[in-house]
C-alpha cells in the first residue's frame, strides 16, 4: 500500500532519451529515413562542428521547467541555412540538400568556404567497363584460350572518348560500357592501347551514351600530401566507390603491364580489383590520374599506384598526333652512376662536371651511330645531370633523367651533351621506342609458330614465359632463358629468340620427345634470324637431311622428304589447321 502510494507534485514523467534541438533532429531523422544508397558522392571530412558553448550548457544541463519556446526562422535575420556537410546528396548530378540546419552567419561563412575549397567530383563521368577477352595460347599457339570476362572502370574525356587500362582490355573481343545510374550497356570501340602506360582510348557511336554526360578536366600533378580521391567500381558491390587518401610519392615507376618505368604516383587510397581504369581527383575536382595497379604485400599497407596528368596527356597528344600510338621514347644505353671521385678523375672529368657513364649501347638504336661506351652524359636537352643519374624536378625534388626522356614523342630530336676523352661534345639524337630481343607484349597479334616433322617452332616473348612457367617465370624458367631476358640485346631490328616449343611424338622423330624451349641457333650451317626466316630456309631446303644446331651444344637431324611427307599426318592428328601461323604465310 505504501508502495502505491500516490506522492505529492507533479506526476513524474517516463524518461526517454535525450533529444537535440529541433533543427538537429530533424537532421537526424533525415538521416535515419534516407535510404543507404550509392548516390552518396561527398563528405566533408576532418571538420569539426563546434556548437554554441551556451546553447550547449542549457541543452544538457537546463533539465527543469518548461522548455524554452524557440524562435521562429523569421526572427533570427542574423542567421543562415546551410546545408549540414553530412547530408550533401547528389542523385543523378543534381544536388539535393535534405538538411537544413541554423548556424550563425561566421560559421555559415566558414562552410561556405569550405564548399569552395573542395569541388565534387564529376561522378557521372565514370563508366564501368566490361570486357570479354579472348587469350591466345602461347602454348599452343594456333588455338585461343577459353574466353573469359570482367569489369573495370573508365572515364569520359573530351572528343567522345573514354580512357581506361590498357590491361582492361587486353585482347579484347567486346568492350561495353555502362554509365553510373543507367541500366544500358553500351558498345564500345577501342581506339588505341598503350602497352606501356597502361592506358586505352575507347569511343562509342551510339550518341545516347554522351547525353548527359560532361567530361572530366585535368589538373596539374599534385604535391606531396595533397588529398586524392579515387572513384570507380571495384569488387565488393555493383555500385560506384569513392575512397580518398593523400599523394604518398612521386617518383620513375615499374609499370608492371608495360615492363617499363614511367613518373608514377603513390597514393594511400585503397585501389582493389575493378578500381582499374578510375579516375583519382584533386580537391578541385580535377582529373590528376588513372588508378592502374597497388602493393599487395604482408609487410605494406595501402600502397596504391595512380598514372598522372603528364603520362596521361603524352598518350592522348600521341595518338592525336599521329592517329595511333607510337609509344614512349627511350635512350638506347646502359649507364653507370659516376658517384665515386676516383673514377671521375680517371675519365677526365673537372670538378664542376657531373654525369654518368655509358655501359652498352642497343645497336639498334639510333645512339649506337653517334654516342661511344665509356662517353659520360653530361646534360640532355640542357639540363645537367647528377652523378647518381637524376635531375631537378620540383622544389626539394630530384628524378632520374629518364623523365626527361619519356616526356618527349616518338620521332623526336633531343640533344645530348657528352664529355669523350675530356672534350666536350654535343649530338643531335632522333629518339625511337624500345625493341627488346624477348618482347614484353604481343601487342594483340597473335604468337606464330612454325611445325615441321612435329618439331613445334615458336618466338620467345614474355606472355610465353608467363604460359610456360606460370606468374613465378622469373624462377622457374631456364637459367640461359632468364639470361637473354634481362641482358641481351638484339643486334637487328627483326631479330627473335626461335626455340623448339615441344615436339609432337610421332614415328619421324624418335630420340627427341624431351626437348623442351631450347634456342635453335643454327639450320644447315646458316644463322637462325627469326621465326619467319626458319620457315623459308625449311620450307625452301632440298638437302638431304635438315640439321638444326641447338643450344647446349645439341643436333636435330631429320630426312627432308620423310620430314615433310610426315608433317600432314601430325597436324591432323593432333587437329592443327595450318603447319605455320598466317604471319609466316605472306
Amino acid at each position: 500500500m505504501g508502495d502505491n502510494k500516490r506522492k505529492r507534485g507533479r506526476k513524474a514523467k517516463n524518461r526517454v532519451p535525450e533529444t537535440l534541438d529541433s533543427s538537429t533532429t530533424a537532421a537526424a531523422a533525415a538521416t535515419s529515413s534516407s535510404p543507404a544508397i550509392d548516390d552518396v558522392v561527398f563528405s566533408v571530412s576532418n571538420v569539426e562542428l563546434i556548437d554554441d558553448p551556451a546553447a550547449a550548457h542549457h541543452r544538457h544541463v537546463r533539465r527543469r521547467g518548461r522548455p524554452r519556446k524557440q524562435p521562429e526562422e523569421a526572427e533570427k535575420p542574423d542567421k543562415n541555412l546551410v546545408s549540414s556537410p553530412t547530408r550533401r546528396v547528389e542523385y543523378n548530378g543534381t544536388a539535393a540538400i535534405h538538411n537544413m540546419v541554423s548556424v550563425d552567419a561566421p560559421v555559415a561563412a566558414r562552410w561556405e568556404s569550405v564548399a569552395m575549397a573542395r569541388a565534387v567530383p564529376s561522378m557521372d563521368a565514370v563508366v564501368k567497363v566490361f570486357c570479354t577477352h579472348t587469350e591466345p595460347n602461347f602454348s599452343l599457339p594456333w588455338q585461343r584460350k577459353r574466353q573469359y570476362s570482367s569489369s573495370s572502370s573508365g572515364f569520359v574525356i573530351g572528343g567522345r572518348r573514354v580512357l581506361t587500362n590498357a590491361h582492361s582490355v587486353e585482347h579484347y573481343t567486346q568492350v561495353k560500357l555502362k554509365k553510373r545510374g543507367s541500366d544500358t550497356k553500351y558498345v564500345a570501340t577501342v581506339l588505341a592501347i598503350g602497352t606501356e602506360c597502361d592506358i586505352a582510348m575507347l569511343t562509342v557511336e551510339n550518341d545516347e551514351f554522351w547525353e548527359g554526360v560532361s567530361p572530366v578536366e585535368f589538373g596539374e600533378l599534385p604535391a606531396l600530401q595533397d588529398a586524392v580521391t579515387v572513384v570507380g567500381y571495384p569488387i565488393g558491390g555493383d555500385t560506384i566507390s569513392v575512397t580518398s587518401g593523400v599523394v604518398s610519392r612521386i617518383e620513375i615507376l615499374s609499370y608492371v603491364h608495360g615492363s617499363t618505368e614511367l613518373l608514377g604516383l603513390q597514393i594511400d587510397a585503397a585501389i582493389n580489383s575493378g578500381n582499374s581504369g578510375g579516375p583519382a581527383f584533386n580537391d578541385k575536382g580535377n582529373c590528376v590520374g588513372i588508378a592502374f595497379q597497388s602493393l599487395k604485400h604482408e609487410d605494406v599497407e595501402n600502397i596504391g599506384y595512380v598514372i598522372p596528368t603528364p603520362v596521361i596527356i603524352h598518350f592522348i597528344q600521341d595518338y592525336e598526333k599521329n592517329g595511333a600510338y607510337t609509344g614512349f621514347p627511350i635512350l638506347g644505353v646502359e649507364w653507370q652512376k659516376m658517384e665515386n671521385p676516383d673514377m671521375r678523375v680517371a675519365m677526365g672529368m673537372k670538378s664542376d662536371q657531373k654525369g654518368v657513364r655509358i655501359r652498352r649501347i642497343d645497336p639498334t638504336a639510333p645512339e649506337s651511330q653517334v654516342l661511344k661506351p665509356s662517353d659520360i652524359i653530361l646534360s640532355f636537352d640542357g639540363v645537367d645531370i647528377a652523378n647518381d643519374g637524376t635531375v631537378p624536378f620540383r622544389h626539394g625534388e630530384r628524378i632520374g633523367f629518364s623523365y626527361l626522356v619519356s616526356q618527349k614523342y616518338t620521332g623526336d630530336v633531343a640533344v645530348i651533351k657528352v664529355l669523350r676523352n675530356s672534350e666536350t661534345l654535343k649530338f643531335n639524337i632522333k629518339l625511337k621506342s624500345q625493341k627488346r630481343l624477348i618482347p614484353s607484349h604481343n601487342k594483340g597479334r597473335p604468337p606464330s609458330y612454325y611445325i615441321i616433322a612435329g618439331l613445334v617452332f615458336t618466338a620467345v616473348s614474355v606472355p610465353y614465359l608467363r604460359s610456360e612457367y606460370g606468374k613465378d617465370y622469373e624462377y622457374e624458367a631456364p637459367v640461359k632463358l632468364l639470361d637473354k631476358l634481362l641482358h641481351e640485346m638484339p643486334q637487328s631490328q627483326d631479330e627473335q629468340l626461335v626455340v623448339i616449343s615441344q615436339v609432337l611424338v610421332a614415328d619421324i622423330n624418335i630420340g627427341y620427345e624431351e626437348i623442351v624451349n631450347t634456342q635453335v641457333l643454327a639450320f644447315n650451317g646458316k644463322p637462325v634470324k627469326n621465326l619467319k626466316s626458319l620457315a623459308s630456309m625449311v620450307e625452301s631446303c632440298d638437302d638431304e637431311f635438315l640439321k638444326f644446331n641447338l643450344e647446349y651444344q645439341q643436333i636435330v637431324v631429320l630426312r627432308t622428304k620423310a620430314a615433310k611427307a610426315a608433317t600432314l599426318d601430325i597436324l591432323t592428328t593432333h587437329c592443327i589447321p595450318s603447319a605455320m601461323s598466317d604471319d609466316l604465310k605472306s
